[in-house]
């Protein structure tokens, strides 16, 4: 069979299409949502408007069976800009869940909802993460109780660095209906648009990412309805029936989304990669030092190098595990979080080279490289640390439990 990595003309054409808006809509506003620190609603409108943000956007792009459409379009629109990036691409996080645990039937009908629709953009937000439960998803302290009288689930608990929280049309909260089976004892539900008792008290401040809006979540007592379970009642009571009895389960809602989410994710750390190569490449042509540019020193000529591949070294893994995840192939070597771990460590050391090579002007706000270094911290964070990165890898490789 042959081997080949070119990109059809479809894929070129989405790539095309995608970098002609981060290049025309996203980069001239970046700074200005950077600086303001607020959801840029107009721009999420512009991209509904011409179809870029949308329930029919992302599945054509999933329907892709190289598993490739997603991954170019996170990568330009982060090429873009990462905060700008994050707020169009936040609630894609929300839809993972959706489809990860979901029926088709659920599917249906709240994905839509995640996004709203040209008149009226809306987003979406996965709740997962908790003060005391971040990588140690396993000591979750939402809990959910079914009251089956009334065939609703009460919610009650907080969540932590939820993307869109609070503003979300669409919340998909994570908790435990069992406790006393750790992780698998745990559900993801979705919470309808105007459910009483969720609040988000105020948008957090951050380093980077700032056109994205990051809070807290708090659930009193959040009363949903029976079909809001994702995967539905009787399928959660045949997998808590099987960990009870010791069987061995599928991986639980939390990581079941991030499985799905991680070369997408590695695609947004490699776009803020890219640009911050392209721009100090171009800058070092330009600078003269010693009467010549200083690209002709191998100082700078070398880390340049460097640079380059290293991200399309991580753009490789990041194909790969996405090829993996759209054709359902097993992540035997921790192919996902391989991606995830090479993509987000690519893009801190390559912005971090990026500044160093502009020097004073790089610390500048005036150039956007110092940006792009604040936005690229996350990805060595969020979505799984690089410790827990290297952990699951490490298991996978090993077939031990190794803590």
């Amino acid at each position: 069979m042959e081997f080949w990595l070119d990109l059809n003309d479809e894929q070129r054409e989405l790539q095309q299409w995608v970098h002609g808006f981060a290049d025309g809509v996203i980069r001239p506003a970046a700074s200005e949502w950077d600086e303001r620190e607020e959801t840029p609603w107009p721009i999420l409108q512009e991209a509904a408007k011409i179809g870029l943000y949308g329930f029919e956007f992302l599945i054509n792009a999933w329907s892709d069976p190289t598993g490739l459409s997603l991954p170019l379009v996170n990568e330009e629109l982060f090429w873009g800009d990462g905060g700008i990036g994050m707020a169009l691409g936040g609630t894609a996080l929300s839809v993972a869940a959706i489809y990860g645990s979901g029926t088709p039937e659920q599917m249906v009908e709240w994905v839509p909802q995640c996004f709203g629709d040209e008149a009226s953009p809306q987003v979406g937000a996965f709740c997962s993460t908790e003060p005391s439960a971040g990588s140690d998803v396993a000591s979750m302290r939402t809990r959910a109780v079914y009251d089956e009288a009334a065939d609703e689930w009460v919610i009650s608990g907080q969540k932590a660095y939820a993307t869109n929280g609070g503003i979300a049309n669409v919340h998909v909260v994570t908790a435990s209906v069992d406790p006393s089976l750790g992780s698998r004892g745990q559900a993801a539900f979705v919470v309808p648009p105007g459910t009483p008792g969720l609040v988000s008290p105020k948008k957090l401040k951050k380093l980077g990412l700032r056109a994205s809006h990051t809070a807290d979540v708090f659930l009193d007592d959040v009363r949903v309805p029976g079909r809001c379970l994702l995967g539905g009642k009787h399928a959660l009571d045949e997998r808590l029936a099987r960990a009870r009895e010791g069987k061995r389960a599928t991986s639980q809602a939390a990581m079941r989304t991030f499985e799905l989410s991680r070369p997408a994710v590695g695609a947004q750390a490699i776009g803020i990669a890219r640009a911050a190569y392209e721009y100090a490449l171009e800058y070092a042509k330009n600078r003269v030092q010693f009467g010549r540019p200083i690209i002709e020193n191998q100082a700078i000529a070398f880390a340049l190098a460097d640079m380059r591949m290293e991200i399309d070294a991580a753009r490789l893994l990041v194909w790969r595990a996405a090829w993996m995840g759209r054709n359902e192939k097993t992540f035997g070597a921790g192919e996902g979080s391989m991606s995830k771990l090479k993509a987000g460590e690519v893009a801190v050391a390559v912005t971090e080279k990026a500044i160093q090579i502009l020097g004073g002007a790089g610390y500048l706000r005036e150039h956007p490289v110092e940006r792009m270094f604040r936005d690229a911290k996350i990805y060595t964070i969020f979505e799984g640390t690089s410790e827990i990165q290297r952990l699951v890898i490490a298991r996978a490789i090993s077939g031990m439990q190794i803590r």
